[in-house]
């Protein structure tokens, strides 16, 4: 459990994530309210790696649901596993004739198998997918729902109705409810608009690019041995970078990869020239790349 805000803080940071006072509050009311967290913002600027790192800190189980278009509740939820059901069938035959023996009637045959149910849907034949894993973990969860907005808007409504009550009627089983209430953090792109009835579900939080100083002290700690010069150059030409008019503005994420990329390359600063054989690896449209390279020298000198 956390214990204060300064704990969120110092928690994720000891597992390499610099979080401000909001993401700290956010994340610290979330777990005494036992409310999910929707963290909205652009790509790559630590939105999943949050979850990851959470469950991190509070030494938790870390469950992922990735959505996508025409995610179900299969997919999502659980499914039963037919093939294995199929072959206990097939191992009790013996059984299940002497069952049938003796009946009168094709009925009661079908009867006598049918009281048997619980035999076959039971819990052992249920493949839980994630909402339920989440839902009968035995110790503490921390449940990520990442890219929730390219999900349908039908799967939407059916998340509210298993956030609301963290529980889960199966109706050859009965109703399964949560253990332990997972801490639950959804992250969105907003490729579409959220229905209300989610948000107001949820805490809301949205992450942006980080200033100058924190994107700076993130490479710090994320590449090891890269020079204080070559790091501050790095985080200077990512931010006027993201000024220009791009289709893919670049994330922390893609800031890293440079400089992971420069130091790999032994540089000790950032020049035009070396800026220009490595663009690739922050921008990832040639249009973007194009647009860099005519913006270079200011990209790299200021001018």
């Amino acid at each position: 459990m956390f214990t204060d805000i300064q704990d969120v803080r110092e928690r994720l940071a000891g597992h390499g994530y610099i979080a401000g006072q909001e993401i700290a509050t956010v994340l610290f009311l979330a777990q005494q309210l036992d409310k999910p967290v929707m963290v909205e913002g652009p790509a790559g600027v630590g939105k999943t790696d949050l979850g990851k790192v959470t469950a991190a800190a509070l030494d938790r189980e870390f469950i992922r649901l990735q959505c996508y278009e025409g995610l179900d509740e299969s997919k999502s939820l659980y499914e039963w596993e037919y093939a294995k059901q199929l072959l206990y069938t097939q191992i009790m035959r013996d059984v299940l004739a002497e069952e049938m023996s003796g009946a009168s009637s094709l009925k009661e045959a079908m009867e006598r198998v049918a009281g048997q149910d619980e035999v076959f849907f039971s819990p052992k034949f249920v493949l839980a997918r994630p909402l339920l894993r989440a839902i009968l973990s035995e110790r503490p969860a921390v449940l990520l729902i990442d890219e929730v907005d390219k999900s349908d808007p039908e799967f939407e409504a059916f998340l509210l109705e298993v956030l609301s009550d963290f529980q889960v009627s199966i109706p050859e089983i009965g109703t399964l409810s949560a253990l332990h209430i997972p801490l639950v953090i959804l992250t969105s792109n907003s490729s579409r608009e959220m229905t209300d009835a989610l948000k107001r579900r949820c805490l809301h939080l949205y992450i942006d690019f980080p200033g100058r100083e924190q994107e700076l002290e993130i490479v710090r700690l994320k590449v090891p041995g890269i020079s204080e010069k070559l790091a501050a150059q790095v985080v200077e030409a990512v931010h006027r970078i993201r000024a220009l008019d791009l289709k893919k503005t670049p994330g922390i994420s893609e800031t890293l990869d440079w400089a992971r990329s420069l130091v790999v390359l032994n540089a000790e600063q950032l020049d035009p020239a070396l800026a220009r054989s490595t663009l690739n690896v922050i921008l990832k449209y040639e249009k973007d790349i194009a647009k860099a390279r005519d913006n270079l020298q200011k990209i790299v000198e200021g001018q």
